[in-house]
């Protein structure tokens, strides 16, 4: 621009025809002129470019920082997710838990009650039959009776002696108890206890005198009565024997051994 500027001071002092010193001179500023307005044209752009720039520079912060603040709540927002799936899945353990402790508690439950039905059924009374007899009793005294019996039945007849003694004062109402005092009363004769054999035998016939076993029983007394030398007192019990059990085994047996005492 300076340059076109000299050019025309230079041509307007340069020595030529009037005329054409003037057209070339309004060329030269018509030329300025244009470069003068293109100066200012690029001035404007200029400004229109830089506040363009500074536009987007601004638009670019201002997108920078509102994806950044998504950016944070998208972070917020799925940590409250996994914060939720963390609870549900935490309360999904509890709840299989709590139904674990409750399938727990229902076994235990039963388990007690079948304990508990068993322990009951241990003390409920059992239909028993015994020397042709049926009656209830106690599971307890079922066991103890059958207990001594087996000792009875091992021979050792002292020890029977003991086992049954004790029963008979521990169920003195039993249905047992005919029948563990006639037992008692063998086990005392086996031992030669003859005297407390004869008590049993006749506390026997007077609490059951209808017991299958009465008719041995008596058969019994007449032999505990010869042991101690009482012939008399065993010929009546005899005949006692065969007048109240006529058609009773044990008559057949006594008249044998009174026709032998006669």
């Amino acid at each position: 621009m300076s340059t076109l500027l000299n050019a025309a001071r230079t041509f307007s002092r340069a020595p030529c025809r009037p005329g054409l010193r003037w057209g070339v001179a309004l060329s030269l500023a018509g030329v300025l002129g244009t470069a003068q307005a293109g100066l200012f044209e690029d001035d404007d752009a200029r400004r229109a470019i830089l506040e363009l720039r500074q536009r987007l520079e601004q638009t670019s912060k201002s997108l920078g920082e509102e994806n950044a603040q998504l950016r944070r709540s998208l972070l917020d927002f799925q940590a409250q997710i996994d914060a939720l799936k963390a609870d549900v899945s935490q309360g999904r353990g509890a709840q299989e838990r709590l139904a674990r402790d409750v399938t727990d508690v229902q076994l235990r439950q039963k388990d007690i009650q079948s304990g508990l039905d068993e322990r009951l059924r241990r003390f409920e009374p059992l239909k028993v039959s015994v020397d042709g007899r049926e009656f209830m009793a106690e599971p307890a005294e079922k066991r103890e009776f059958e207990a001594a019996m087996e000792i009875f039945r091992k021979g050792d007849f002292a020890a029977a002696q003991s086992a049954l003694g004790q029963f008979v004062q521990r169920y003195s109402q039993s249905g047992y108890l005919p029948s563990a005092l006639f037992w008692l009363g063998n086990a005392q004769y086996a031992t030669k206890a003859y005297k407390e054999s004869l008590g049993h035998f006749q506390r026997m016939l007077n609490e059951a005198p209808a017991h299958p076993r009465a008719p041995e029983a008596l058969l019994a007394i007449s032999n505990v009565q010869l042991e101690l030398k009482d012939v008399k007192a065993a010929r009546k019990t005899l005949e006692d024997l065969i007048k109240a059990y006529p058609s009773s085994e044990t008559a057949g047996t006594a008249r044998d051994r009174l026709s032998r005492l006669r």
